[in-house]
């Protein structure tokens, strides 16, 4: 553990520069008098490295002194899959992990490629999670990633969406960050399925091994999966006329699934500007609600139950309003 600290030390000041004794305690989460035994250690084995003193001072290298001891752990190459996604890592307990890993990739480049990796990181940053969205509680995640690791498996306490509770005992084959949220693919009882990560509540692994399948393909599987999803989601088409806001507004009620409705479209405005759309929309109270949002910017044409329903929503909302 203190030989890999002291690598962490040597590559932060290889590639920072002159760092103080509290900036290297925090990136390492270490205390102070920890990093003063880490520099003497340094010292006593020739590495090159020096104090300045004074308010401005710290640590620092001899000008052009570099090391190449960078060799990535096993977990570190691991994690640099999850580079663009510091918080992912996070979450599956790679976190230091990555960082480690990150340090000695960048400690490898040329100086000429370390300066525009510099440059990428502070121009561009990629935020995963939705607008006005909680953060899912995810005790389970990392122990669930060692299993999809090392094929082990588990049994889980699952909260269903009704909120009934049943226990399952699962093969972990792989696991999806979804716009924020973490699902698992496991096979249980020879098929196939998804699990929500925010709803286990409870895991166990069982120190029984599976043998993953040959044949599946993680990618392959979720595109499938969620194709399925959308059509169990959105089992009723509703065709209704949309305004030139209207339609500016589907992508951001109705997300991809109503964007892709209207790209599909194929009639032509009318003469004020209103489209015919067939929108697929989710059966009965969530359906209500997904149109409503749209205001006087869509009209309802079919079907009539749905057309109805809206209809006495609208005339409710008038009398509310007297």
């Amino acid at each position: 553990m203190r030989a890999s600290r002291l690598l962490s030390v040597l590559l932060l000041l290889q590639n920072r520069g002159r760092l103080t004794a509290e900036e290297l305690a925090a990136e390492l989460e270490v205390s102070v008098r920890t990093v003063y035994r880490d520099i003497e250690a340094l010292s006593a084995a020739g590495v090159p490295v020096y104090a300045d003193r004074g308010r401005t001072g710290g640590y620092q290298l001899v000008d052009g002194y570099r090391t190449r001891l960078t060799g990535l752990t096993e977990e570190e190459a691991q994690s640099l899959a999850l580079t663009g996604l510091p918080g992912a890592a996070a979450e599956l307990g790679l976190g230091t992990v990555l960082a480690a890993a990150q340090l000695k990739l960048h400690a490898a480049l040329p100086a000429e490629l370390r300066t525009r990796a510099g440059h990428v990181a502070e121009r561009f940053l990629l935020d995963v999670p939705g607008w006005f969205r909680g953060i899912e509680s995810l005790p389970n995640l990392a122990e669930l990633a060692r299993a999809v690791w090392h094929s082990t498996r588990v049994k889980v306490r699952y909260r269903r969406w009704d909120n009934s509770e049943v226990e399952r005992v699962l093969d972990p084959l792989g696991l999806i960050l979804k716009a924020g949220n973490w699902y698992v693919a496991a096979r249980r009882d020879g098929t196939d399925r998804t699990y929500r990560v925010s709803r286990i509540l409870e895991l166990e692994e069982l120190g029984e091994t599976f043998e993953r399948p040959a044949e599946f393909d993680l990618a392959e599987y979720w595109r499938v999966w969620s194709e399925q999803f959308e059509r169990r989601m959105y089992p009723r088409v509703a065709v209704v006329l949309l305004s030139p806001l209207g339609r500016d507004l589907v992508p951001f009620y109705l997300g991809a699934v109503g964007a892709r409705a209207l790209r599909e479209t194929r009639g032509e405005p009318d003469e004020d500007g209103w489209l015919r759309v067939e929108l697929p929309v989710e059966p009965g109270a969530p359906a209500l609600g997904e149109l409503l949002r749209f205001g006087p910017e869509l009209r309802v044409l079919e079907p009539a139950d749905l057309r109805a329903r809206i209809a006495g929503a609208v005339a409710k909302m008038g009398e509310n309003y007297g």
